[in-house]
């Protein structure tokens, strides 16, 4: 039985990818092994940046594997703790202070979205893809946190339309509305994203946990809590090494060579 995710390591950065092509669903075990990873990650300080992407070139997710329903349930005890886990998982990305970058391409439905808006860059391709929350078309709704981290990503009136109507959004539409960063041609991307992650895992690794602290949820938060939390990021980040290196090279005119 072959595993239900790839893990591969490349320098300083961690590339997922789901084993399941074409249709790379979220299977139970997948949803484990993702859980199992996340916790590794965080507690690995030689990572400092990671790759969300999956097996092949047709669709990144879509979604839960819904015959596994059942069994999900018996698994976890309840249907309430089959979601909570998922929305764990995606929570525990979020708030990690390490820049997780999500591949978009062919279809990227219900968990196959919910997933990425945990991650802090979306990267999609600029033909083919097709992205939404088309639980209702199944008389369901979104369960892993897709409406709300959604209406925040791209606003009200977007999620309202694209949940209501059960709409499926190409990437340079998402790029539109804010949902993605970048389109690449479907087989750049993931090599864009590799270059991404590398390009964020070579930033001082300190500089780059304080401005996640900061920056990520900052919607939901006050000015004034904000302004402390970057008061306490100078704080955190005076006198490192990276802080020195960085103004030597910069007075040598150079390139800074962080994380040494």
């Amino acid at each position: 039985m072959k595993e239900s995710v790839v893990f591969e390591r490349d320098d300083a950065i961690a590339i997922i990818s789901i084993n399941d092509a074409p249709y790379n669903r979220m299977s139970l075990d997948f949803m484990d092994s993702l859980e199992e990873l996340v916790i590794k990650i965080e507690k690995d300080n030689s990572i400092r940046a990671v790759v969300l992407t999956a097996e092949g070139l047709d669709n990144f997710s879509v979604g839960m594997n819904l015959k596994q329903l059942p069994e999900g349930v018996e698994r976890k005890g309840s249907s309430d703790a089959l979601f909570d886990q998922r929305l764990n998982v995606i929570e525990a990305i979020e708030t990690m202070h390490k820049p997780w970058i999500a591949t978009m391409f062919g279809y990227c439905l219900g968990g196959g979205l919910e997933v990425p808006l945990g991650c802090h860059f979306r990267l999609a391709a600029d033909e083919g893809a097709q992205i939404g929350l088309p639980e209702l078309d199944l008389g369901a709704v979104p369960a892993w946190g897709g409406s709300a981290r959604l209406a925040k990503c791209v606003g009200e009136n977007q999620a309202m339309d694209m949940i209501l109507r059960s709409k499926k959004i190409s990437g340079k539409k998402a790029l539109e509305i804010g949902l993605v960063h970048e389109l690449w041609p479907l087989e750049e991307l993931k090599s864009a994203a590799v270059s991404l992650a590398h390009e964020l895992a070579s930033q001082p690794a300190q500089a780059v946990k304080s401005m996640m602290s900061v920056l990520v949820n900052s919607s939901d938060r006050e000015l004034e809590d904000l302004l402390k939390a970057e008061r306490q990021a100078v704080r955190d980040n005076s006198g490192t090494k990276d802080s020195q290196e960085g103004m030597i090279a910069f007075l040598e005119k150079r390139k800074p060579e962080f994380n040494k």
